[in-house]
C-alpha cells in the first residue's frame, strides 16, 4: 500500500484536492504543470499528479494570499535553518480541534508546560496551546528561557507538580539535562509532547533520572501541513499514525508527500512533500490501519566546493563515538564557497584530532574537497550545538557566511 487510506476512505475527501487542483492551475509559473493533469477521482490519478516542493507551495501561497473564512487568519514561518524560510497559514484554532478527536494526549487534570517558543512567527507553541485548550488541562505558557533561569523555573514546576510538558527535543534536552544537572526531580511529570524534530533518544537517559514516569507522546507535521499524524508510548518513536483528515503517500522513489482532505485547510497542500523518507506499514503498538514510519530527511545532502556531503551519514559515524551524545556540522562560507567545516560535538570525545583525522581520510567530500587545505576541517568539542533562537530547533547542519 502506498496510501495512508484507501480509495473507499478518501472518496469523500477528494473533493478538497479536486478543488486545491483548480486553485494551482490559476497560479502563474505553476499553472501550466497542472494544466493537462486530470481532476483526481481515485488515488491512482491523485498520485499521477505533480508533487508540490516548498518553492511551489511558496509560489501559490503568494498567489494565491488565503483568508480564513471565519475569525482571524494567522500567518507562520517555516525553515530558517538550513534553507529559506517559508510562509503557512492557520486559522483560528489551528486544526486541533480534528487532531484532539483522535488523539488525547492531555486531559483536564493535566498541569501542562508549554516549552515551545512562542515568539518570531513560529506556530508549534501557539498549536500546543489549541489542544490544551481542547483538554481543559491548567497551562503554564512558558516558552523559551535563558540558561540562567532553568534552576528556578524547575524548583518552580516541581513546586506546582507539573504532569506534562512540551516542546522540540532539542529544547526538551535542555530542560531535563539541567534538572539532572542540578538534581531536581519532577516526580509527577507523565507526560513528555514533541513536535518540530526527530525524537532524540539520549532524552531517555535524562528523563530515567529527573522524571521516570514520564512517557513520550509525538506529532508528526510542518507549518504548511499543520499535524499529519501522531504516536502514544506504545508506538516506535519514529512512527506515527495518520489523521483521516490527511492523505500520506510514499512515492516510488520512497519520499513522502501529503495531501489535505480537510476542507477548512488554507494551505493549498497537494502531494506535498517536506523532504523527508518514510514507508508505510502496521504500527508495533497494534492500532488498525496503516502508521507513517519516517526515516529521515533526504535533503541533508549540502554542496561542499562541488561536492556532496551526506550530513546524515557524517553525523551518525560520529554520534556513535562513546561518550558523544549529538553532533552538528558547521559549514562556514566565504564568496559562497566553503572555507571551514567543523564537527561539532555534544558530550566527551577524549581524542577529537583521532577522529578529525578518520573522518577526514574516510570522507570522499572532505578528503577530496580539502586535499590542499585539510586544517579547514576540524572536529571540535562544545558545550552547546547552533540552535535556531527563534524555535529552539537544532538542525544537523549549519551554512554560515563569513564576513
Amino acid at each position: 500500500m502506498t496510501f495512508s487510506l484507501t480509495d473507499t476512505e478518501a472518496a469523500g475527501g477528494l473533493a478538497v484536492p479536486r478543488r486545491t487542483l483548480e486553485l494551482l492551475r490559476t497560479v502563474p509559473g505553476l499553472g501550466e504543470r497542472y494544466a493537462d493533469a486530470a481532476a483526481p477521482g481515485t488515488l491512482a490519478e491523485l498520485a499521477a499528479l505533480p508533487p508540490l516542493a516548498k518553492d511551489d507551495l511558496n509560489t501559490a501561497l503568494a498567489h494565491l494570499e488565503p483568508a480564513a473564512e471565519q475569525g482571524a487568519t494567522w500567518l507562520f514561518q517555516s525553515g530558517g535553518s538550513t534553507g529559506a524560510p517559508k510562509v503557512g497559514y492557520a486559522p483560528t484554532g489551528f486544526y486541533m480541534a480534528k487532531v484532539f478527536e483522535h488523539w488525547q494526549p492531555l486531559d483536564r487534570d493535566d498541569v501542562f508546560v508549554n516549552a515551545w517558543g512562542a515568539g518570531r512567527m513560529w506556530g508549534a507553541h501557539f498549536l500546543a496551546a489549541g489542544l490544551a485548550d481542547l483538554s481543559g488541562c491548567r497551562v503554564i505558557a512558558l516558552g523559551s528561557v535563558t540558561a540562567e533561569e532553568y534552576p528556578e523555573w524547575l524548583g518552580f514546576l516541581a513546586a506546582r507538580k507539573v504532569t506534562a510538558i512540551g516542546g522540540t527535543p532539542s529544547v526538551l534536552r535542555l530542560w531535563f539535562a539541567h534538572a539532572r544537572a542540578a538534581g531536581i526531580e519532577l516526580p509527577s511529570l507523565r507526560k513528555v509532547l514533541w513536535l518540530g524534530e526527530a525524537w532524540q533518544p539520549q532524552l531517555e537517559d535524562d528523563l530515567a533520572a529527573v522524571a521516570p514516569k514520564a512517557r513520550r507522546h509525538g506529532m508528526f507535521g510542518s507549518t504548511e501541513t499543520w499535524v499529519v499524524g501522531s504516536n502514544t508510548p506504545d508506538c516506535p518513536a519514529d512512527t506515527f499514525h495518520p489523521f483521516p483528515h490527511q492523505l500520506v503517500h510514499v512515492g516510488a522513489d520512497g519520499l513522502l508527500d501529503f495531501t489535505s482532505l480537510d476542507p477548512a485547510m488554507l494551505n493549498p497542500v497537494l502531494r506535498y512533500r517536506t523532504g523527508d523518507a518514510g514507508e508505510l506499514g502496521p504500527c508495533p503498538c497494534g492500532r488498525p490501519g496503516p502508521a507513517m514510519r519516517v526515516l529521515g530527511r533526504r535533503d541533508n545532502v549540502v554542496q561542499v566546493r562541488g561536492l556532496g556531503l551526506h550530513v546524515d551519514e557524517l553525523l551518525e559515524r560520529v554520534e556513535r563515538e562513546p561518550g558523544v551524545t549529538r553532533a552538528q556540522v558547521l559549514i562556514t562560507e566565504r564568496g559562497g564557497r566553503a572555507g571551514r567545516v567543523e564537527v561539532l560535538v555534544l558530550g566527551a570525545l577524549p581524542d577529537p584530532e583521532a577522529l578529525r583525522r578518520e573522518l577526514l581520510s574516510s570522507t570522499f567530500t572532505l578528503s577530496t574537497g580539502f586535499v590542499h587545505d585539510p586544517e579547514n576541517v576540524v572536529v571540535r568539542v562544545v558545550d552547546a550545538l547552533v540552535s535556531n533562537e527563534r524555535t529552539g530547533k537544532t538542525a544537523g547542519f549549519v551554512v554560515r557566511e563569513e564576513a
